[in-house]
Order: C-alpha cells, then structure tokens, then sequence
C-alpha cells in the first residue's frame, strides 16, 4: 500500500493483504515482550471457563501483525500518525489467519508529505472483521 509517494494517492484507493497464520508461539512471544501475561491469552484452563472457550490472542497483537502485513518502502512511508476508532470487534484465535484490507479516505498535504488516512479492516479467514479502525501514515511526497 505506501510503496508510492503522496501525491500518487487518491482517495477511494484500496489495498488487500496477503494472511498471516496466528500461531501460540506468537502469544507466548507477545506476553513475553508487552509483559501481558493475562490468562485469557495464556492459561488453557482459565479460558475454559470464559465465553471464548479457548485462548485468545491479544488484540494488540494482531493490531501488530497487521502493521507487518502492511507494504511500507523505505523513503516513502516518514511516519506512523495514529490511529482513530479503534475496535476489537470479535477474538482471533490460534491457528487463524488474519489479513488486512485499507480504503484512503482522506488526503491532508503537509509541506514535503502528507497524511494518508485509511479505514483499516482486519480479517479473519472466514471474512469476519476482528479489528477496525482509522490508520494515519505520514507519507513522502515525491521529490
């Protein structure tokens, strides 16, 4: 998606992920790294007992796997610049694969770049919405 410059960019412009397979090492490295050691993503009994029946991976981590699914060129992209509206719609669970879809929905011009404002949808590979919410990329103007 920001492998062009700003000023190739228009709103309604749309880009689609490839997947990428949620695994448990992925939450046991994630609880690792964030210190989130909550039993919903870590304890197999505690989850049992929870409407999800299961372990759930955190939201924040497939906040994060998306950002990795997202094509982003050295020298284009400047800059994260937020994120609005952010939901979790509906939990991921090991062993699913998650995707992630973007619309430009507004162009800002800054001086030398701009900001790229996406809805962003995250999927799951039944085509449910699991996370959505409004990205902001500070892009590059072409020089």
């Amino acid at each position: 998606m920001f492998t062009k410059f700003f000023n190739e960019f228009q709103v309604g412009d749309c880009w689609a992920s490839n997947g990428r397979t949620v695994t448990e090492t992925d939450l046991v490295m994630f609880s690792a790294l964030s210190g989130d050691w909550y039993p919903l993503h870590t304890d197999i009994e505690y989850a049992k007992s929870t409407p999800f029946k299961q372990r759930i991976a955190h939201g924040m981590l497939i906040l994060s796997i998306s950002t990795g699914l997202i094509e982003m060129e050295k020298g284009v992209v400047a800059a994260f610049y937020g994120i609005e509206r952010l939901r979790f719609l509906k939990p991921t669970f090991i062993n699913d694969t998650v995707s992630v879809k973007l619309e430009v929905v507004d162009l800002k011009e800054k001086e030398n770049a701009g900001v790229i404002t996406a809805k962003q949808s995250i999927f799951n590979q039944h085509g449910d919405v699991v996370i959505e919410g409004v990205l902001k990329i500070l892009v590059n103007k072409n020089k």
